[in-house]
């Protein structure tokens, strides 16, 4: 099987020209959704479909060029089951890590790590265990640069498609954000921007949060404010001191990013300015 994902300005009668396409060729919808934003004019599709020959799915890819055009339309065509190349990236909390090598190991989540990038040597056994390539990448104020070149040209060596901050205490450039524009997913606790620095827990704490929770992000040049994927959140109370406010976060930064994760691979996401579009 095959995802079909598509944006254009909207216009009648795309969804009948996307049907059409795919019934002439014989090829059969197994999935659809699609959405119409008022704001912007743009619509967004993403069709699950099974081609019932062997050359089904090249002639309709090849049908579907001249529509395509038509609608000016941007589109990708992937397999289903193909995995997602990723590399991820981690300094010293290894909660996120540890939460996706059991995913990946189990098939829980449909990517090939590629690699593990970090600026600590803590997370090394981790990955040398499970027979993951370990890039120990350290990082100043004077050797940024090349450093996040070192980064990139992993990236493009290992062909992956998509880069996990897995609490990846680092920012990111802008360049390198915009090299890498809706392949680039962080998670952080949502008590930011109002708990900023160290021990955020404890700051929520001594001011009486009665709510915490994460949010799984696209990287941007604007810190910790890309275009959100997928969000949690976790009720506490008085009683819940720092120690217990982190574990139930941590725990909740494992899911949410995994939850982010698998909608990338699944090729739910689009990226639609500031925020997502989740089909």
């Amino acid at each position: 099987m095959y995802i079909l994902r598509l944006h254009c300005d909207d216009k009648p009668g795309i969804v009948a020209a996307v049907a059409t396409a795919l019934a002439d060729n014989k090829c059969n919808i197994e999935e659809s959704s699609q959405f119409n934003d008022p704001f912007s004019g743009q619509f967004f599709m993403r069709v699950v479909f099974a081609p019932l020959k062997k050359t089904a799915k090249d002639a309709f890819e090849n049908a579907f060029k001249r529509i395509a055009k038509k609608f000016a339309m941007t589109w990708q065509i992937t397999p289903v089951d193909a995995p997602v190349r990723t590399l991820v990236l981690v300094s010293k909390q290894d909660h996120c890590l540890n939460d996706l090598l059991y995913r990946w190991r189990t098939r829980h989540l449909n990517i090939d790590i590629v690699g593990i990038v970090s600026n600590h040597e803590t997370c090394r056994n981790l990955a040398e265990e499970k027979g993951i390539p370990y890039y120990f990448l350290p990082v100043t104020d004077k050797n940024k640069k090349r450093q996040e070149s070192d980064i990139a040209k992993i990236i493009e060596k290992e062909r992956t498609e998509l880069i996990v901050l897995a609490r990846y205490m680092q920012i990111l450039s802008n360049d390198l954000c915009r090299r890498y524009t809706g392949r680039i997913i962080n998670i952080h606790h949502s008590f930011l921007p109002g708990f900023k620095g160290a021990k955020p827990y404890h700051q929520a704490y001594e001011r009486g949060v009665k709510i915490i929770g994460a949010t799984a992000h696209f990287a941007t040049a604007d810190l910790d404010e890309g275009p959100i994927i997928e969000q949690e959140t976790v009720r506490i109370t008085h009683a819940t001191g720092p120690e217990k406010m982190q574990a139930l976060g941590q725990d909740t930064e494992s899911q949410v990013l995994a939850r982010a994760i698998r909608l990338y691979t699944e090729r739910r996401v689009f990226l639609h300015g500031n925020r997502t579009v989740i089909l």
